[in-house]
């Protein structure tokens, strides 16, 4: 059961529509007024505030964000009457499973709940390379290295590769960790249409030498929920000899064989490094950086999230563990999952004639303008259901939507109730 406390719309929180000092916000002075008239308490006050103009220009755009208290997380909330959580990365129901509290309290109480610094200082302790040498083994690779979070991975890996190559390639969807990864490495990118191997082939084929080329890709799309082409990929990298880096935060745990994601143990080798993460279907919370062993050595001497980072804590080192075992050996979780998802997009189809790009458990509906995708979620919600409108910057403008996302908890019953909601919904759009 999760409890959200003070539920409102996100609608609710425009600054347009609230009122009270704490979202009203006065224009600051403009260039060639008299800066030297007194001002009021307020006007100094905006004087040293000037983050709220671009609040004001958020929120215009349909764009202003706030956040939801959350009690207890789980597969429902409550708030104004029970309603059903879509909105959750907990794909497997792993965060409350009672195996994960248990090992994470005794990690705690064999290793403490801190790691008391950094890796490379206090903070390197067995439990660490445990789960590294873990995640090798499941994933295929020589070696592994753990992170603080998906966000901190990527910003390593590529700031730290970034230097080691000319140029790099991203698919126009990638995360914005990626991006910022990128930029922090001060090396020039530029995107390919998502999910279009010919136009990286194009791309490659107008480098000066593709082996010294970057190429990064997710495996499940987070806001898409379709699959990176994965064969034809790999075809390219071993005609051009590119570096491939793939994120595969929302396929670990779900996707593939003992669910190592969307890439096979046998094509592991194929793919230079694999991103995860364990706070998604495993539950918990940080990363993993899956790679040869020279790769991790380099990484440990360059990549600075990971060098000025506390060491992840041994808690959820604990816990990801026990979830490690839990999903390689727990298949039916899986399965049960993937065929509600395959379920629900053909139903989605047929009732309703929505065509969605998803090819896995993340399922987004599409609607266009930032209002109707907020329109929707608030007639969901009155509905008992909490579907999160996504907007710019997370998904390009024009391509608002309502992403659903569907965890272990989700029965039939009431993906069939939510149908006959959004059918309204979508029909009004």
């Amino acid at each position: 059961m999760c409890y959200f406390i003070g539920l409102r719309s996100a609608r609710s929180t425009d600054p347009r529509q609230e009122k009270g000092p704490v979202t009203q916000f006065p224009a600051l002075p403009r260039a060639g007024e008299d800066c030297g008239k007194e001002r009021t308490a307020e006007q100094e006050r905006e004087r040293m505030e000037p983050w709220k103009m671009i609040l004001s220009e958020i929120a215009a755009r349909d764009e202003y964000r706030s956040l939801t208290r959350i009690a207890v997380a789980g597969d429902s909330v409550a708030a104004c009457g029970e309603v059903v959580d879509l909105s959750s990365n907990d794909y497997l129901c792993l965060s409350r499973d009672q195996r994960l509290v248990e090992a994470a309290i005794a990690a705690a109480r064999r290793f403490g709940v801190g790691s008391t610094g950094s890796r490379l200082m206090s903070g390197n302790l067995d439990i660490h390379r445990e789960l590294e040498e873990a995640i090798a083994q499941w994933k295929g690779t020589e070696a592994a290295l753990l992170m603080g979070s998906g966000y901190l991975a990527n910003l390593g890996v590529i700031s730290a590769l970034s230097t080691t190559v000319d140029q790099v390639f991203l698919d126009r969807l990638c995360h914005a960790s990626i991006v910022d990864g990128v930029r922090l490495g001060g090396r020039r990118f530029r995107r390919f249409r998502h999910n279009d191997p010919g136009h990286l082939e194009e791309l490659l084929q107008g480098a000066k030498d593709p082996s010294r080329v970057l190429v990064v890709v997710e495996g499940v799309y987070s806001m898409d929920g379709d699959v990176v082409p994965l064969n034809e990929l790999l075809a390219l990298r071993a005609r051009f000899g590119f570096i491939l880096l793939i994120d595969d935060a929302h396929g670990i745990g779900v996707m593939g064989r003992e669910g190592r994601g969307v890439v096979a143990v046998n094509r592991a080798c194929e793919v230079d490094v694999h991103i995860g993460t364990f706070g998604k279907a495993l539950g918990c919370y940080g990363a993993f950086i899956a790679c040869s062993s020279s790769l991790r050595e380099f990484l440990v001497n360059v990549a600075r999230p990971f060098i000025f980072s506390t060491a992840p804590a041994p808690p959820l080192l604990g816990a990801a563990l026990r979830a490690l075992e839990i999903v390689r050996s727990e298949s039916g979780i899986r399965s049960r999952l993937l065929s509600t998802a395959a379920w629900f997009r053909q139903r989605l189809r047929q009732d309703l004639g929505v065509s969605t790009p998803s090819r896995s458990h993340i399922v987004p509906v599409i609607l266009g303008e930032n209002a109707l995708a907020l329109e929707a979620a608030d007639r969901l919600r009155a509905a008992g259901f909490h579907v999160k409108a996504i907007r710019p910057p997370t998904v390009p403008r024009g391509e608002a939507r309502l992403r659903i996302s569907l965890t272990t908890a989700s029965s039939r019953e009431q993906l069939a109730r939510l149908l006959r909601v959004l059918q309204g919904v979508v029909g009004s759009c």
